[in-house]
């Protein structure tokens, strides 16, 4: 073994980022992060709709280069209508997990003008770390707003940003 070499296993950290958008559609209610906000609007989608926790499943996936949200839950199979993204986000983790990797910490922006993120953020951080298996305090969400710009400033839908970091140990070479 050279001198430079260590026989102590070197932690291996990987970032994906992950991105989705939902348009709003009539009737509530509005789930985000796998929270229930009581408006009267909700996101047009194929499953619930829950644009933080597709952004989040999509990052998870793309940190540890196992694909996108697209290719696990393709919007083609009809047993996935209304599906549950939260237990989505849950399958993916598995994936992740199963391939050697271990969820650190999530950072979300969500970016609508309504509703205000403010007083759902904790409830939304705590059942997103459920999901990543981390602790509350691994997960940060923020709301933003377009300052009325585009799409999103004239109140169409909102669209959600996502980072996730995972860590595995590998052996030193």
């Amino acid at each position: 073994m050279k001198e430079s070499q260590s026989p102590v296993p070197i932690p291996h950290s990987r970032v994906g980022l992950g991105y989705d958008s939902h348009r709003f559609a009539p009737g509530g209610p509005l789930i985000l992060g796998g929270i229930r906000i009581p408006v009267e609007f909700s996101l047009a989608g194929h499953s619930d709709g829950d644009a933080v926790a597709h952004a989040v499943t999509d990052a998870v996936l793309g940190a540890a280069a196992l694909g996108d949200i697209g290719e696990m839950f393709p919007d083609t199979n009809p047993d996935l209508r209304g599906a549950d993204s939260m237990e989505m986000l849950r399958a993916a983790v598995a994936r992740v997990r199963a391939a050697g990797y271990a969820v650190v910490n999530a950072d979300v922006v969500v970016v609508t003008e309504t509703p205000r993120v403010g007083p759902y953020r904790d409830a939304m951080r705590a059942s997103v770390a459920e999901a990543l298996g981390v602790s509350m305090a691994d997960v940060s969400i923020k709301g933003k707003s377009n300052e009325r710009m585009g799409w999103v400033g004239r109140g169409e839908g909102l669209a959600c940003l996502a980072t996730v970091a995972v860590t595995r140990r590998v052996a030193s070479a």
